[in-house]
């Protein structure tokens, strides 16, 4: 009796785990999943019958294949089994072949039950099921849109492009004219009718968003026009000394750290696969047209919606509206720009996603200077495609719905963003006083637009 006992507790713990093994034992089991669902498949399971390794539950117990398929041949023949000794034979894993009859009591005893045993017809249609859902699982897996190898060998390419060219510890802030936050320029924020803060909305608004192009620069990756730009804090602070810093006091910072955002932006770029293809004219007119646009969608990794900040590294490089705004941005840039950046971090864009759409936006053959419209255009095409693929295979629902028509939308406000940039900084470039605060790239690349 003592025996008996042990073996129902150890049938109540089998109980706790569910595992289907084959056709017959799915079809035979009534027992359900651990309600919690934090059971540990690892445990070893014990058969009730033998102790051996069990497989699953098979007519309604915890059993190894051995007894499972001795209960099933017993209840098909009907069998009646003699115990040749006391009728209360202990079945081991060793023994359970010498008595069959206190091994199919003890089968009964742990709760397995003859009404779950399949008829052949029964086990013939279970086999025919299970085979069909197979073939059908199979056709809808072959006609799932796939990735090509060349496809994802461009995903893999603009991925490296943009790891090599962004740097999420943003150290290299260091390196330029450090930032100064006057008092007053919160209260110059709201002043929309100050000439200063509408005529000086510049290009400096660029210089924000470049948190994003961080990392290494591709040894001599930029276009002739672009190349031999220095850095050095000497050769930037010297015509600091001209501003009154109480009126832009974030320009310095702002510009170095724009000029710094547009060679990141070359860099990656020219890692486009099909870029360098183009002559040199032609990249040069689509990286002037676009770096501004690419900042933006960089700058979107640093953005955060908990306080509408691009926060990049320490509270010195944490900028707010405020802080542009000491730059001679004007809220006609700002506010667009962080209502795009927040619809933009809102879509949930997968690495992937995210620097093909940098791609996409660079190769857009309707540029202003553009010749070679034509390969602009297939090139764009081709990323296009693998966008729309990447998205039908990778990017589950809800998050896909749309996204595509969504991502290129943001294409489009980023021209309207663009387009309020280009006015802002042509009316800072007029002032001699802020203009040289600007960095030799930031005046090549804003400084002379084709537009």
């Amino acid at each position: 009796m003592s025996q008996l006992q042990s073996s129902w507790e150890v049938h109540q713990q089998n109980m706790a785990y569910l595992q289907d093994t084959d056709m017959e034992c799915v079809a035979a089991s009534t027992s359900l999943p651990d309600a919690s669902g934090d059971f540990d498949r690892n445990v070893p399971r014990i058969c009730g019958v033998c102790g051996d390794k069990a497989t699953g539950f098979h007519f309604n117990a915890m059993t190894c294949e051995g007894c499972k398929g001795f209960f099933r041949r017993s209840m098909k023949r009907k069998a009646m089994f003699t115990c040749p000794f006391n009728g209360d034979c202990k079945i081991t894993k060793d023994n359970r072949r010498h008595c069959q009859a206190c091994r199919l009591k003890r089968c009964v005893d742990i709760g397995m039950m003859k009404e779950f045993i399949l008829t052949d017809e029964e086990v013939q249609r279970k086999r025919e099921m299970i085979l069909k859902r197979k073939e059908e699982e199979a056709l809808k897996e072959s006609l799932k849109p796939k990735l090509s190898e060349e496809q994802q060998k461009v995903i893999d390419l603009l991925l490296e492009a943009h790891r090599k060219t962004y740097d999420p510890t943003y150290s290299d802030f260091t390196k330029f004219r450090p930032p100064v936050r006057s008092a007053g320029g919160s209260r110059g924020a709201t002043r929309s009718s100050s000439i200063l803060t509408q005529d000086l909305s510049l290009e400096d608004s660029s210089d924000l968003f470049g948190p994003d192009a961080f990392g290494a620069f591709p040894e001599s990756v930029e276009p002739p026009m672009f190349s031999n730009l220095v850095l050095s804090e000497k050769n930037d602070e010297s015509p600091s000394m001209n501003i009154d810093l109480s009126q832009l006091s974030m320009l310095p910072h702002l510009a170095d750290l724009v000029s710094y955002s547009i060679q990141k932006v070359i860099g990656f770029a020219k890692m486009i696969p099909g870029f360098r293809d183009l002559t040199a004219e032609d990249q040069i007119a689509l990286l002037k047209s676009s770096a501004i646009e690419v900042i933006m969608l960089r700058s979107n990794e640093s953005f955060s919606l908990e306080d509408m900040t691009w926060t990049c590294g320490s509270n010195d490089f944490k900028y707010r509206v405020s802080d542009v705004t000491q730059a001679g941005h004007s809220m006609d840039l700002l506010e667009p720009l962080v209502k795009f950046q927040v619809g933009l971090k809102k879509l949930n864009l997968h690495e992937e996603e995210h620097v093909l759409l940098m791609a996409i936006c660079i190769l857009s053959p309707d540029r202003p200077g553009v010749q070679d419209t034509s390969l602009v255009e297939s090139l764009q095409d081709r990323l296009s495609d693998i966008l729309q693929t990447y998205i039908r295979c990778r990017h589950p629902p809800p998050g896909s719905r749309l996204l595509y028509a969504k991502m290129i939308q943001k294409l489009a406000d980023l021209r309207s963003l663009n387009e309020e940039h280009s006015k802002q900084y042509r009316c800072i470039s007029v002032q001699p006083e802020h203009s040289m605060q600007l960095t030799p790239l930031v005046l090549e690349v804003f400084g002379n637009e084709i537009s």
